[in-house]
């Protein structure tokens, strides 16, 4: 009785053990994620900080200035501040899940305010990081976009525009 009990059991575990196999991997693109929409002129933005000398938040239009090759944040009209395509080492789409400050100050009123404090909205961002070689300055910039389509449309256009590469879901330059 045990004998048959092991031959049993070793063969069902043969069984299940030649069952797993690696998944075949899917190579296909999608046509879609491709080539983006080309983006607007301009963009409404919200800069988030992270240039050298604008520390604070700023809300302005975003828009590729192609005649002077830079990405130019522009507020009521002015010129605020610029990065030139050259200086782009990377950019990347980013999404975040964030509590409005209505839902904060409505999660503190008792008994109702349980439910609203568990509301949160999608922000997306088009995060940019540079290092300029004029000025020798390096950092991380990020500006907040109307919706996915406006930020994947305008990463896909910086990228092509700075000369980066894809690599997975960012977007770097290669070193010479």
């Amino acid at each position: 009785m045990k004998l048959a009990a092991i031959l049993f059991l070793t063969a069902l575990a043969s069984v299940s053990i030649s069952a797993q196999r690696p998944r075949a991997v899917d190579i296909t693109t999608d046509a879609s994620k491709a080539t983006p929409a080309p983006p607007p002129q301009t963009m409404k933005a919200k800069y988030e900080g992270g240039v050298f000398g604008h520390s604070h938040a700023l809300d302005g239009t975003l828009s590729f200035d192609d005649t002077n090759a830079r990405l130019l944040f522009r507020k009521e009209g002015k010129e605020v501040f610029f990065i030139p395509y050259k200086a782009v080492t990377s950019a990347f789409a980013d999404t975040q899940k964030k509590r409005p400050a209505a839902a904060s100050v409505a999660s503190n009123v008792p008994y109702l305010g349980f439910p609203l404090g568990l509301i949160k909205t999608k922000v997306r961002y088009l995060t940019v990081q540079y290092s300029d070689p004029d000025t020798q300055v390096s950092g991380t910039t990020s500006f907040r976009l109307e919706n996915q389509a406006v930020v994947d449309s305008a990463l896909y256009a910086l990228a092509r525009k700075s000369g980066l590469v894809p690599r997975g879901e960012i977007y770097v330059k290669k070193r010479d």
